[in-house]
């Protein structure tokens, strides 16, 4: 795990060596604004980091390091969940890679000695369906579906009652990624939360939103359509290696003052790491300050 999310920010130190193509054991604060809106750091945010940075002109790397951090350090740590079995579900418009960061949690879950089950309520795409079903078999875990068009609420209702009566300790729920401003989607994300909680008193524990990391700044409209439908408790980053907008995390926990729980750094099922703020800042920092 160590490394791995300094070699996702790969293509984003690629892009930053546009702006700094040589690294420096100081940089003004000039310098400072043109990496960090190359990578993808929104301008309001830029303008808070330069703000908090010590007077004078010269940056240090500690100096920028601390004021970085802060941004992580303002967000709330994850619920501690006593409850069993934990339901969580998963939230993410079509393309994020929602399927796939199911199945990889499910891995994670299940290396860590836990039993997990799986619940196929994304019923509008039978592609979405098969794709989990195959990540079940591969994994050897269960998995609750039915047929498309089904009703997805029920196929979530059955999960929760399966992994109860069952002693499972982890009950991982896909739900529709269609555009987050359909009414529909709305009404049906809306209802799967209501009969999960009527499956078992206080589920979803976590409502867990997977936010595809290609789409940089952009993606925090998607979030907050989510937060507003049902409300967001913690979100999953995906698709961190195949991007230059590595950035973009400080503005997504900026605005969203969310959890980020893991990375996405691959396509196989181990590819899912615990996201670690030090870790990422000092990756991030790597490419354009000398050791």
């Amino acid at each position: 795990m160590i490394g791995f999310i300094k070699k996702s920010l790969k293509k984003t130190a690629e892009a930053i060596k546009g702006v700094a193509p040589e690294k420096k054991l100081k940089l003004t604060k000039d310098e400072i604004e043109d990496i960090l809106l190359e990578a993808d750091v929104d301008y309001d945010s830029v303008e808070k980091i330069l703000f908090y940075l010590p007077a004078g002109d010269i940056v240090k790397r500690e100096d920028l390091k601390r004021v970085l951090l802060s941004f992580f350090l303002e967000t709330p740590k994850p619920k501690k969940i006593e409850d069993k079995p934990v339901v969580e579900l998963v939230l993410g418009v079509n393309g994020a890679g929602k399927t796939t960061t199911i199945a990889k949690l499910a891995n994670f879950y299940k290396k860590e000695g836990k039993k997990v089950i799986l619940g196929a309520s994304d019923t509008f795409r039978a592609a979405a369906v098969e794709q989990l079903k195959r990540w079940a078999e591969k994994l050897d875990i269960p998995i609750v579906a039915t047929k498309q068009g089904h009703d997805p609420s029920a196929v979530a209702y059955d999960t929760i009652k399966s992994a109860t009566a069952k002693g499972f300790d982890s009950v991982l729920i896909d739900t529709a990624g269609r555009l987050h401003n359909q009414t529909n989607l709305s009404n049906e994300i809306k209802k799967i939360v209501r009969i999960c909680d009527k499956a078992k008193e206080g589920a979803p524990h976590r409502k867990i939103l997977i936010l595809d990391g290609t789409q940089g700044n952009s993606a925090i409209a998607q979030a907050n359509a989510f937060k507003e439908i049902v409300g967001v408790d913690a979100i999953i980053i995906t698709k961190l290696d195949g991007t230059a907008k590595g950035g973009a995390l400080f503005s997504i926990a900026n605005e969203l003052k969310l959890p980020i729980l893991y990375i996405g750094v691959g396509e196989k099922e181990d590819d899912l790491v615990k996201f670690d703020a030090n870790e990422y800042v000092d990756g991030l920092l790597d490419a354009f300050y000398k050791s």
